[in-house]
């Protein structure tokens, strides 16, 4: 990686940093929010589930990567620090400081380990109500 490409990281950690304040945070719905197929409240342009931290895993991760690397993950705490990394190791991914525990606990919250074990099968569709004709 050049001096250049270097630097220009450097400065989008730095802003990256600055746009995921506290107030940011916050688990609140806003207008840019929507349910997806799941009912679940995800932000509208990302699509990361709302809860805290939300905003900090958007800033660090989505600077790199689509959140669809995310969306579609279903790890445990140690596989998520396995995936960092990685990502540190070979992808020149920053040290995330004190920003890696608020991330992971996020990152394990809303996209761990799926709670019912998956057969490999869809899930059953929902009850129809019918109506005689």
């Amino acid at each position: 990686m050049s001096t250049t490409t270097e630097t220009r990281a450097e400065k989008a950690h730095a802003e990256v940093y600055v746009r995921a304040t506290p107030e940011q945070n916050s688990s609140a719905a806003s207008s840019d929010t929507i349910r997806n197929a799941q009912g679940v409240l995800v932000d509208g342009e990302s699509g990361l589930a709302l809860g805290e931290n939300m905003f900090l895993v958007k800033a660090q991760c989505t600077i790199c990567h689509s959140s669809k690397l995310i969306l579609q993950s279903q790890f445990d705490r140690d596989k998520w620090i396995e995936r960092i990394r990685w990502m540190q190791r070979t992808q020149k991914l920053w040290d995330l400081g004190e920003t890696e525990k608020p991330i992971l606990d996020y990152l394990v919250e809303h996209y761990g380990p799926n709670k019912t074990g998956f057969d490999g099968r869809r899930l059953p569709l929902p009850a129809q109500t019918w109506y005689k004709l």
